[in-house]
């Protein structure tokens, strides 16, 4: 196997690394890059937190290379704790991995002039392959010893960076890999000031439900998730809910519109309620009912306003709460729906029951005019609705 070793503090993983890894992977013929977080690297003692945040990098790591079977990590310089010395890392990788060949170990060029002072350079020199790749500098490097140019485009990217610009407020998600960057919104680190947001609404989980919805769903009824969650996301903003909740609620409420009747069938007969004659003979209405124990069993959500607004959405509830009802508005007229200009100003401008009552009424004449059933939970939340609107 012909092996690359990439080191660094990954504090955090940012685009720039996996550029680097991938090109370092095809132009030098690689099967694999190994990447090894640093404990704490002897170039970089000024920098805080380095051992404290050894699990959070790891998982950074772990959640941005994720699928790709070229890239690997090693924590050995994390285990060993202490300072890292690069030496003691290709020892003991080409003791583990036995590659073929010495290994490359690829270092950027702002490291060149001092590589020769690094711990015992000479006996490193003769253990790996120096490879050079460019990262502050547009030309070539003028080196000293044994070695081998990447010629890769320079990224302007480093770890330091991305924490100053979370630190300070400013646009950072497009330089860090989406794994990674849920890890750090999620746990609020480099004092990123995010909303806060309920732990079964937090983005891993969030990330993790939308790939399932992604992968479990036709694209069209996907995007359609997709266009709930984002206007229940905006709707939750205006009326003072949990975004996070809105989104969740709405990447996830057709999570069960694809099973078969059967499924939908067996998997709400464990909610605890009863099924109707309507939705005996019409078995599709479960699939609200259906995702929300999906969500509950095989994703642990436990959030009861998240819960209710999956369960209830296709024909609502005269109990309904703030959530149920805007996912609700937010399945049946988000953008992609073909809805009149009047209801989308409805949307933009009335409150949220003005906005219920508008979108139920909508509803309603649509199930008529196709001749279809209204269920008994629709038409008790139109009753209810209408004499609010009196």
């Amino acid at each position: 196997m012909r092996l690359g070793i990439l080191g660094g503090s990954f504090n955090p993983v940012h685009l720039g690394h996996l550029f680097l890894a991938d090109k370092a992977l095809s132009s030098l013929k690689l099967d694999r890059v190994v990447m090894v977080p640093a404990y704490r690297s002897p170039f970089k003692l000024d920098v805080e937190g380095m051992e404290g945040s050894s699990g959070n990098r790891l998982e950074m790591l772990a959640a941005a290379i994720a699928g790709d079977s070229r890239l690997s990590i090693d924590d050995c310089e994390i285990r060993r704790e202490g300072i890292s010395y690069t030496v003691d890392t290709i020892e003991d990788i080409i003791t583990r991995y036995l590659p073929e060949g010495k290994p490359a170990l690829i270092i950027g060029d702002d490291l060149v002039d001092d590589f020769l002072k690094w711990h015992d350079s000479e006996k490193l020199l003769k253990l790996a392959d120096v490879v050079i790749a460019r990262r502050i500098k547009t030309s070539a490097v003028k080196c000293h010893f044994p070695h081998t140019f990447i010629d890769n485009e320079v990224m302007n990217i480093s770890s330091q960076m991305v924490r100053q610009r979370i630190r300070e407020g400013k646009d950072w998600r497009s330089l860090v890999p989406a794994g990674a960057r849920a890890i750090i919104e999620d746990r609020r680190l480099y004092g990123f000031a995010g909303a806060q947001t309920a732990e079964d609404c937090s983005l891993a989980v969030i990330v993790r439900i939308e790939n399932a919805a992604r992968e479990t769903l036709s694209t069209v009824r996907f995007l359609h998730s997709r266009n709930t969650a984002i206007f229940a996301h905006d709707l939750c903003l205006r009326f003072g809910l949990d975004p996070m909740a809105g989104y969740l609620a709405g990447i996830a409420h057709d999570l069960g519109k694809e099973l078969d009747n059967k499924q939908q069938i067996k998997l709400a007969k464990t909610d605890g309620m009863e099924i109707s004659e309507l939705e005996k003979e019409r078995p599709n209405l479960l699939h609200g009912r259906a995702a929300a124990v999906l969500l509950r069993e095989q994703y642990c959500i436990h959030n009861k306003e998240v819960l209710e607004a999956v369960a209830v959405h296709t024909s609502g509830n005269e109990h309904m709460g703030p959530l149920a009802k805007v996912i609700y508005i937010a399945d049946k007229a988000e953008a992609s729906r073909n809805i009149d200009t009047e209801l989308r100003r409805i949307c933009k401008e009335e409150d949220l029951d003005s906005i219920l009552f508008a979108v139920l009424k909508k509803t309603i004449y649509k199930l008529q005019s196709r001749e279809l059933d209204l269920s008994l939970e629709t038409m008790k939340l139109f009753d209810k609705m209408k004499g609010k609107s009196r």
